[in-house]
């Protein structure tokens, strides 16, 4: 049960830097676009409405020492089956998932700013770096927020991607809570243990929500 919350641990540090940055750059990106922008749009949103069980199918044999692209670029390495790299290596599919729907939903969000900030920023001597830092990030505040929420819960119920490519091997160094959950339920035929486990969850899942309205009411979010 340690390893397994460590590694939801990880997986949370992982998924929420790596996607969410790639994310922001995306965004900005795209909102510096002025022709063909909804085609854009379409395609970063691609990987995200792809099945979940396909991505994983697809990227299992991406990964694979004997056909992957490993193979074919001369570097024999077991990616899924290495346990120092195999929770990395899910966790980059995961990333690669979910980046282009968290560049859509920052770019509503940075399209929602007030435009004469940028013009009275523009007129002070504001260069690009500056008008992100100061109007664009704290602009989009409540939305990173929330996006920061919807992270945590991810991370807490992360299992279609594990099963699929790895099934929480080897030796466990890709499990998390939720494969650890179904194998007692399932495999060990141990309810009990497998009920606790999802239930301590939902107490977790409900701490981070209460935390999260309270901030709300506190107005942390638009500080």
């Amino acid at each position: 049960m340690r390893q397994a919350l460590l590694h939801n641990v990880i997986w949370f540090a992982v998924f929420l830097t790596v996607p969410g940055a790639m994310g922001l750059l995306g965004a900005y990106l795209l909102s510096q676009v002025r022709r063909f922008q909804m085609l854009f749009r379409a395609i970063y949103f691609i990987p995200y409405v792809v099945a979940s069980v396909v991505n994983a199918a697809v990227w299992k044999m991406l990964l694979s020492p004997t056909s992957g692209i490993g193979h074919l670029l001369g570097i024999e390495q077991s990616w899924l089956g290495d346990p120092s790299t195999s929770l990395l290596s899910v966790n980059f599919v995961v990333d690669w998932h979910f980046w282009g729907f968290l560049a859509v939903i920052f770019l509503a969000a940075m399209q929602g700013v007030d435009p004469s900030l940028y013009d009275a920023a523009k007129v002070d001597g504001a260069g690009a770096w500056q008008q992100y830092r100061h109007i664009t990030l704290p602009g989009i505040r409540p939305t990173m927020v929330f996006i920061v929420l919807m992270t945590v819960i991810w991370t807490l119920k992360a299992f279609d991607y594990i099963f699929i490519m790895t099934e929480g091997g080897p030796a466990g160094s890709s499990e998390v809570v939720a494969t650890l959950m179904y194998k007692q339920a399932f495999n060990e035929y141990s309810a009990g243990y497998a009920a606790a486990l999802g239930l301590s969850m939902t107490l977790v899942t409900a701490v981070i929500l209460a935390v999260y309205q309270w901030m709300r009411k506190k107005g942390w979010e638009d500080a």
